[in-house]
């Protein structure tokens, strides 16, 4: 019992010198229960529609007071309204709303003389969660525009109908998480080679031998983050290529979408490797980079809109979630991958992502320690 009580005392003390693992024990159950349920909260919410309403009869403005009930009561939806379809529907595509409701000139007076009165629904059907919600509440108000309201001519079944049209080529739920696994890959990345392999060597004793050299912390740095990002970057193409077989996939835009495709993966390699690098350069144990993968990959991935509309989280995570870096590397992703958007519909994303990785850099660069 004395020589086990040794070897237990010395194992107890080995941990008491990195509390920091302790602490991300305790509060990594936390953080999951905080995470996963805000970001998956079931009912869908504020989500953005764009309304043009072209009809001032009975019928149109009772829907367009089913829709702001739809606003103000469940919030289900956020309401912008809009004069051009034809603006709407871009706006769609560029991905500032989730779908696009028109209520064309006439609909009143087509259902009050018996026929049959159309609304168009164009939704972003890319994601596919968002997509059947919207069309869902919509077509449920719809179909109660009628109460209260008697017509002159004898009702005919089916007289209010939703057109809903895909703005894009469908795509399935699993190949919708081709963005997010990328992402993931970027990440794992970023602790499997960069800071990890650096804490190792420097638990090992390598890194002494650069003391000896007239290598800066910034040839350092450079180094070591070079290598990380392209390896990193070749297993998210790998990844990429091999989720589009898996899953029947293409690439909408071609030759032209997967460069730039390529691009975002190499800006959101350096900028996530960087930033890990600037968190965990200093640790002098591999023990603590592993404890903080797990810590670092729910606060990151799932507020990432990679599996769950941004839209719908709490207003904490919401702000949380738009200087994620991660966010706006799957907004960019999707966009390119499955719209076939050109990089000035996702220069917003680009431009976060290119702010990001140049403070990182910096961050990275002044927190390696070339000493002892």
């Amino acid at each position: 019992m004395q020589k086990s009580w040794a070897i237990m005392r010395r194992d107890l003390i080995k941990l008491s010198r990195n509390p920091l693992t302790m602490v991300i024990t305790v509060l990594l159950p936390i953080i999951y229960l905080v995470i996963f349920g805000n970001s998956f909260q079931g009912v869908l919410k504020r989500l953005p529609v764009v309304v043009v309403a072209q009809d001032d009869g009975p019928y149109g403005i009772r829907m367009m007071e089913k829709m702001q009930a739809l606003a103000a009561g469940p919030r289900t939806i956020i309401l912008t309204y809009e004069d051009n379809p034809g603006a709407a529907i871009q706006q769609v595509r560029d991905g500032r709303f989730k779908s696009a409701l028109i209520i064309p000139a006439g609909f009143s007076k087509d259902i009050e003389e018996g026929r049959i009165g159309e609304l168009g629904l164009f939704t972003d059907n890319v994601d596919t969660i968002s997509a059947a919600t919207l069309e869902n509440v919509i077509q449920q108000a719809a179909n109660t525009l009628r109460d209260g309201y008697v017509t002159a001519r004898e009702p005919k079944l089916n007289e209010i109908t939703l057109r809903p049209s895909n703005l894009f080529v469908t795509v399935d739920y699993d190949r919708s998480l081709i963005p997010g696994v990328i992402v993931m890959a970027l990440f794992m990345g970023s602790l499997t080679s960069g800071v990890f392999n650096w804490v190792m060597d420097r638990f090992m004793g390598v890194t002494e031998c650069y003391l000896v050299t007239p290598l800066s912390r910034w040839n350092l740095a450079g180094g070591i983050l070079g290598s990380s990002v392209l390896v990193t970057s070749c297993a998210a193409l790998i990844v990429l290529v091999t989720g589009l077989l898996l899953t029947g996939g293409t690439i909408i835009g071609g030759f032209r979408s997967l460069l730039a495709l390529m691009g975002i993966i190499v800006l959101g390699a350096t900028g996530i490797l960087a930033m890990t690098f600037a968190l965990l350069a200093r640790a002098d144990n591999p023990r603590v980079v592993g404890a903080s993968a797990g810590f670092l990959n729910v606060i990151l991935f799932f507020p990432s809109g990679a599996v769950y509309p941004v839209e719908s989280f709490p207003r904490w995570l919401r702000i949380f979630a738009a200087y994620n870096p991660e966010t706006h590397a799957v907004s960019a992703l999707k966009s390119i991958l499955f719209k076939g958007a050109d990089l000035n519909a996702v220069a917003g994303d680009i431009g976060f992502l290119v702010v990001f990785t140049a403070i990182m850099l910096l961050l990275a660069g002044l927190n390696l320690k070339r000493t002892l």
